[in-house]
């Protein structure tokens, strides 16, 4: 069950940035083009419709692509249906994005794609008329595998070691089944663990490459609920972004328009992402290197291939799968191929989409609405047990360790280790000498103000020394507390940027995935306490 939501805001793991947008702050209104409500939908609906007016042929490519993609993907018939329903007029989509984690990654992988389910379902019931479909974007052209190669499971971390250059989505399976045999003696014999493995095998030993490996993975986990995975790496769909392209390679117009938001962005607030010149890279299969413009030549970094403005224009039209847009202009291109409402992510991309309206507006492109994905702490029965034994609540664990331990000793202490009383007296009893000091000299009062403040401050000595002096006392109660912390929040992060879903998925199922699902409420913008 669900146990209770707290606001993001009041959370310490969250941006004042984006607290700021949750609060929907004036100062960053100019930034983004509807809140997240759901009343909101229906203008975004009706301005996507405008721009998708003339749109079948592209519809049509869309649905194309992605049936050819599903070509050897199993048990897809709700998958399928939505793809079909792309081809209709009165169809859009709700998208979120994530990189080819091994194994899916940390849980908020599976928030994110829960959140843009949800969130489609409740856009069907309120607007009837029009069809939803929630979109997983594979970040198959990203380059830094070092970041997706491995996943947690508990405190082991899982590793693929291999050498890798180019799109993450284009790489190789092999040595995968090494892997598999790792993990295999992890997971041990818990209720689903056959499950999980087979799921791992499903994708990364049966499949080719990390990109076909990922949506066999995530159609797994969310086919009943028609999830449409894409891979945009393709030459189809980015002839659709051609014009786009050129406009960024001849007038770098992501730079322009993202650097004039940056001029006047809030000093409170960090840049998430600063713009390239060019915001494309040069992609094959041995490499994905920036394009660099010099003089009017265009070079491939670090390759040694150049470019003339013709010549480069040339190959984008006969060769546009090897331009590959970077975090600045993926969003264009994602919201340019798709019938887009909404993108649902993280606080971190939420934050780089607020830099990038003013270069929609330039475009003239309809900017999404930008929802932050649900985040959650999910609790065992046997984990609330031990936090009631403890004296603890849930949201204790959210604080500091030394604001943990220093709140639970006031509360389990036999002793009152609170000197206000005595500091109160005190004060009364300075109200008489303070009285007289007016009546001599400053030098005199002023000696007295010192004497009030040493006693004071020897008071507040004495209390922190109890305070120490209770903490060793209670040592193995507040070491429970704080190896209970450990366990919720690994490594001192939030556990769903940390936790792999398998931990979970081996003891409780299918389920673990029905409970997530019946619990996150994408408009509820609220942390989420979930009870398995």
């Amino acid at each position: 069950m669900s146990l209770n939501h707290k606001p993001y805001q009041s959370i310490k793991h969250f941006s004042a940035l984006l607290s700021d947008y949750l609060d929907e702050k004036e100062l960053l209104k100019s930034l983004y083009h509807r809140f997240p409500k759901i009343e909101n939908f229906n203008d975004q609906i009706l301005e996507k419709q405008s721009e998708w007016s003339n749109s079948q042929e592209k519809r049509e490519l869309l649905s194309d692509v992605l049936l050819d993609q599903y070509a050897f993907i199993e048990d897809k018939q709700e998958s399928i249906q939505n793809i079909t329903l792309l081809r209709d007029q009165a169809t859009y989509t709700v998208t979120t994005g994530h990189q080819l984690n091994l194994f899916t990654g940390p849980l908020y992988f599976l928030y994110k794609i829960i959140s843009t389910i949800n969130l489609c379902q409740q856009l069907q019931q309120e607007y009837p008329a029009f069809h939803f479909v929630p979109v997983y974007w594979m970040a198959t052209e990203d380059h830094d595998f070092e970041e997706i190669q491995y996943f947690n499971y508990s405190d082991k971390k899982v590793v693929y070691n291999r050498e890798a250059t180019g799109g993450v989505g284009r790489l190789s399976t092999d040595g995968l089944e090494d892997v598999l045999a790792v993990f295999k003696d992890l997971l041990g014999k818990h209720d689903h663990a056959l499950e999980v493995l087979s799921l791992f095998k499903k994708g990364y030993v049966e499949h080719k490459n990390l990109a076909d490996a990922t949506r066999a993975i995530a159609h797994e986990l969310f086919k009943k609920e028609g999830l449409v995975i894409i891979d945009a790496d393709n030459e189809r769909l980015k002839s659709l972004a051609i014009p786009y392209f050129k406009e960024e390679l001849v007038s770098k117009a992501s730079f322009n328009a993202v650097s004039k938001t940056l001029e006047t962005w809030p000093d409170q607030y960090k840049v998430q992402v600063n713009p390239r010149e060019i915001n494309l890279f040069y992609l094959t299969g041995d490499y994905r290197k920036r394009i660099i413009e010099k003089d009017g030549t265009y070079h491939i970094d670090e390759i040694g291939i150049s470019f003339t403005q013709d010549e480069i224009l040339k190959e984008l039209e006969t060769y546009p799968e090897r331009f590959s847009p970077n975090v600045i202009m993926r969003p264009l291109y994602q919201e340019v191929i798709l019938p887009n409402l909404c993108y649902i992510g993280g606080g971190g991309e939420i934050a780089y989409w607020l830099e990038l309206k003013g270069y929609f507006d330039s475009l003239q492109v309809t900017f999404p609405i930008l929802l932050l994905r649900n985040s959650a702490l999910l609790i065992t029965n046997k984990q609330l047990d031990k936090l009631e034994k403890m004296s603890l609540e849930v949201w204790d664990l959210f604080e500091e360790d030394h604001t943990i331990t220093t709140q639970l000793t006031h509360k389990i202490s036999a002793i009152e280790i609170d000197f206000s009383e005595q500091k109160q007296h005190l004060k009364q009893q300075f109200v008489a000498l303070h009285q007289l000091a007016t009546q001599t000299d400053p030098s005199f009062e002023n000696a007295v103000k010192a004497q009030e403040h040493k006693q004071i401050k020897g008071l507040e000595h004495l209390e922190n020394r109890l305070l120490k002096a209770q903490k060793r006392q209670l040592q193995d109660h507040l070491e429970r507390a704080l190896q209970l912390k450990k366990e919720l929040f690994p490594n001192g992060s939030l556990q769903e940027r940390h936790t792999n879903f398998s931990v979970l998925y081996q003891e409780y199922g299918p389920e673990f995935i029905h409970n997530l699902k019946e619990h996150l409420d994408p408009l509820d913008l609220r942390f989420t306490l979930i009870q398995l």
